[in-house]
């Protein structure tokens, strides 16, 4: 399911001179957690402190990583290049630790197929709709999105600071002549920007928790995709539900991610999203949450934003506002 952005509340947040870490807005009404989530939350409270990580902290006072602070040349954060770069060989292993990924890829790609389809008018049942767009893939890692994307016809540009995630991309796209055009460099958004490429959809999935500033990192986004252009982001609600479920169920209890792989501090709320987006000139469209089955291991899109979700905005044609220092 798709959440239309209200024009009102982009306006609002558009206005807003806020820190984005201080910009709360309502709750939204929640489904009830899976029952199987619950019952990790039950062991997270009773298990040993020395297991499980600190509670998380309270928001910083003062300037934080998504206001102020200083202007920054990169967004890049060599120690969770470094996290990923340990682990590289496994991205196409769909029992190894991305097998989430894995799992949520198929939810991904129909908000993306769907979204995208809709913005550029193309048929979302013909066997390529994409054919014709220049797609970007930033943080691609092992490459198990831009593959997806090559085979719907875009042309695909997939980006990784690490050197280790773009050799295994490469190789495995190589075996497949309908991914071997895919264009994969080791380099950063910002670095892409200085060169003046622009593409007519960027796209960034579970990367934004990663960097040091999301603020110039949505900046140089934005500056990637042309006028009028698509821009897809997804990533983990920092809230409490997120920490019990993302954090303590999935990496030190069901052991699906490493541990270490999130830090709470570091997620983003979906206000805190779209006001970035909105400094950057991108204009929140349609937002959608992913929802776990424990039963079947599979992702649905879903109202419930309250721990993974997904985002789509459009590029408007006026040049980012200057962030205020």
């Amino acid at each position: 399911m798709l959440h239309r952005v209200a024009p009102s509340l982009r306006r609002a947040l558009a206005s807003s001179t806020a820190p984005l870490r201080g910009a709360r807005l309502p709750d939204p009404l929640l489904p009830s957690p899976h029952a199987q989530w619950r019952r990790c939350a039950s062991a997270a409270a009773s298990a040993s402190s020395s297991s499980l990580p600190p509670p998380p902290p309270s928001p910083p006072q003062g300037p934080s990583r998504h206001g102020g602070g200083g202007s920054s040349t990169s967004s890049l954060n060599p120690a969770e290049v470094a996290k990923f770069a340990s682990i590289a060989e496994t991205w196409w292993d769909s029992q190894g630790p991305f097998k989430p990924l894995h799992l949520m890829n198929p939810a991904r790609l129909s908000f993306i197929r769907s979204t995208l389809c809709r913005h550029f008018r193309r048929d979302p049942y013909s066997a390529k709709p994409l054919e014709g767009l220049k797609l970007i893939d930033v943080g691609c890692g092992g490459g198990i999105l831009s593959e997806p994307l090559a085979r719907m016809g875009a042309t695909v540009t997939g980006i990784d600071a690490g050197d280790e995630n773009i050799k295994i991309a490469h190789i495995h796209a190589a075996s497949d002549p309908t991914t071997a055009s895919i264009e994969y460099c080791c380099t950063t958004a910002e670095d892409l920007v200085k060169e003046n490429r622009q593409f007519d959809a960027v796209i960034s999935l579970e990367v934004i928790e990663h960097v040091d500033n999301p603020l110039e990192f949505c900046k140089s986004l934005s500056a990637l995709t042309v006028p009028n252009g698509a821009t897809v982001l997804s990533t983990i609600n920092r809230s409490m539900r997120a920490y019990a479920t993302a954090i303590i169920g999935a990496e030190y209890i069901l052991r699906l991610l490493p541990i270490g792989t999130h830090e709470w501090s570091k997620l983003v709320t979906p206000e805190e999203l779209v006001l970035a987006l909105q400094r950057a000139s991108i204009s929140v469209e349609e937002m959608s949450g992913f929802v776990y089955n424990p039963f079947t291991q599979g992702w649905s899109l879903s109202d419930d934003i309250s721990i993974n979700y997904i985002a789509y905005g459009v590029k408007r044609s006026e040049t980012p506002s200057t962030i205020s220092q």
